[in-house]
């Protein structure tokens, strides 16, 4: 028993604290019955012993049916289960928000060739080499700018790195707290419970430290990455004045520690990314962490409890429930269909959703070209699209009649129904081209009549050549029967065959050609060929606009940056 109970485990077994009330429940069934009793309420207290028989199997088997209900109902909902069953663990990797510093700072080569460029690299290896989780890109100076929002692709924020540069900022400057309080609402503006944000500089004033707790307190871990060295080298500000710039690593430690985050100078290899974290996404505010492989689910197994306590609730309506209950159990399985009968009937589902169904499989049959299969499905269906593909599935079979009838009916059960007046009318119009029923006769049946065709015509130009062989009304003379037939007669002249062969080969060359041509074109170039004078007119005018923006990526942050900075001074930020 304790075995058992061991391998038992329940979901909710705080539940378990509704047993409590069956003493109660058992309570207000006796009062309830003594209540109740109309032998009570018109006999002597003294003389009911005398005729009442004591006890009674019916009277307490109720009460033990509604305990047994109880029990069951409430073991039930606390969730039983006694298996468990893998689940694959799954965990949201934090965003990223990385924040660059372009001020003029930047150009100082005591990282050579620059702090710049190195800070381009190594972003490029961060976006690289990064396993998972959404990342952005910021841009910073006298104001932050996003280059990138978040995104899961790392390749299209990369594709931003070669254009960072100080002249597209606005404005010079240095504001890290700015660029701080932009990573925040960038992540709350993406729903992310947390994040972390990546700041590359060379150091950090007080309001950055100020900003960077406030992100910590939001559950955003801030890291710096710091850019140069403690030497320093010479730079140009943004006035032109000729300063020196050097690394401030206690600034900088200081930022982080107020950030939650870590520090470290920027190095050749990937030794720094590794020790700030970032090559590897932690698991979000709220996640489950991370296990390797996959997780043990104890599964909820309380609804087996609910068929037997649905065969007790019976008693609650009818007496002898147990019987009805008996006979429903034996009589389903007889009257339950075959597999097949019961796949043919459906039941357990409506009348549209097995039309549904029968159109989607047409569908599906019309698109892989059997149409006599689509033709099958859609017949049994009666509503406007059912029609409209039936008529589709008849004419690409060549019953142009029945097609046309379809597209009738569609038209019926929605009048004016485009695709259908289209289609009617191109089937309409193949029908009035379609050949006449001698066409399909057989390739010797078919020469016969080229050859009779050809033999009449010689006839003919024999007789315009020499009419006296005839009458007055085309007949042969009296006296002269009909001229004999050469056995040529009915043979192609050579030379028209020679012809006619030569007029072939020289379309196939033609076409061949065509072909050849067309291999050698590229998508674009063909759709160009295929295209109406409207489409190409079209075209023309939007490559004219694309012509007009700018090829070069640095161009378009500084105008995009310049717009934001000018839409900022207007709201008054």
């Amino acid at each position: 028993m304790n075995t058992l109970l061991n391998h038992v485990h329940l979901a909710r077994p705080a539940l378990l604290w509704a047993l409590a009330a069956l003493p109660l429940i058992a309570l207000l069934w006796t009062w309830r019955r003594r209540r109740s009793s109309v032998w009570r309420q018109n006999v002597d207290a003294h003389l009911l012993p005398h005729l009442l028989v004591a006890g009674g199997r019916r009277a307490w088997s109720g009460l033990a049916l509604l305990l047994l209900g109880w029990t069951l109902a409430v073991v039930a909902l606390a969730g039983p289960g006694w298996r468990q069953l893998p689940q694959p663990l799954w965990q949201a990797p934090a965003p990223l928000v990385v924040a660059l510093d372009l001020s003029s700072r930047t150009t100082a080569t005591d990282l050579p060739p620059s702090r710049l460029l190195q800070a381009r690299a190594k972003l490029g290896t961060l976006l690289r080499e990064r396993s998972g989780g959404e990342v952005a890109l910021l841009a910073y100076a006298d104001d932050a700018f996003t280059v990138a929002p978040l995104t899961g692709d790392a390749a299209n924020v990369a594709l931003y790195l070669d254009a960072l540069a100080p002249d597209v900022m606005p404005r010079d400057g240095q504001r890290a707290d700015r660029a701080i309080e932009a990573a925040v609402l960038l992540l709350q503006q993406s729903g992310a419970k947390g994040g972390d944000i990546l700041l590359l500089t060379d150091r950090a004033d007080d309001p950055a430290r100020a900003a960077a707790a406030a992100a910590k307190a939001q559950n955003i871990h801030v890291s710096v990455l710091g850019l140069g060295t403690a030497a320093g080298a010479a730079y140009r500000s943004g006035d032109g004045q000729i300063a020196r710039a050097h690394l401030e690593p206690d600034t900088l430690r200081a930022l982080a520690d107020a950030g939650g985050g870590r520090y470290a100078p920027v190095a050749d290899d990937e030794g720094d990314l590794k020790s700030l974290g970032v090559l590897t996404p932690r698991a979000s505010a709220g996640e489950q962490q991370h296990r390797e492989g996959e997780g043990l689910a104890w599964r909820d197994e309380g609804f087996w409890l609910l068929p037997p306590l649905m065969l007790l609730s019976l008693w609650a309506f009818r007496r002898r429930g147990v019987v009805a209950v008996a006979l429903v159990c034996v009589m389903l399985p007889l009257a339950m269909p075959a597999p097949a009968q019961a796949a043919e009937r459906n039941w357990w589902q409506r009348a549209d959703q097995r039309d549904q169904q029968r159109v989607a499989e047409g569908v599906d049959a019309y698109r892989r070209g059997d149409f006599q299969t689509a033709q099958q499905q859609f017949e049994g269906v009666n509503d406007a699209e059912a029609r409209y593909n039936l008529g589709n599935a008849l004419a690409r079979q060549g019953q142009y009649d029945a097609a046309i009838a379809a597209y009738d009916q569609a038209l019926a059960l929605r009048p004016g129904m485009p695709d259908a007046v289209a289609n009617r009318a191109a089937v309409d119009a193949a029908r009035k081209r379609k050949p006449p029923p001698g066409a399909g006769q057989q390739p010797q049946q078919q020469q016969q009549k080229q050859n009779q065709s050809q033999q009449s015509q010689q006839q003919q130009q024999q007789q315009k050549q020499d009419p006296s062989s005839k009458g007055e009304q085309g007949q042969p003379k009296p006296g002269q029967g009909t001229p004999p037939q050469d056995p040529q007669a009915g043979k192609p002249d050579p030379a028209e065959q020679a012809r006619a062969d030569a007029a072939q080969r020289e379309r196939m060359r033609q076409a061949l050609q065509k072909q050849q041509a067309d291999a050698g074109k590229t998508p674009a170039q063909r759709r160009e060929a295929n295209e109406t004078p409207q489409q190409r007119e079209q075209r023309q005018a939007v490559e004219a606009w694309m012509r007009r923006v700018p090829d070069e990526p640095g161009n378009l942050l500084r105008q995009k940056f310049q717009l934001e900075s000018e839409r900022r001074k207007r709201d008054g930020q």
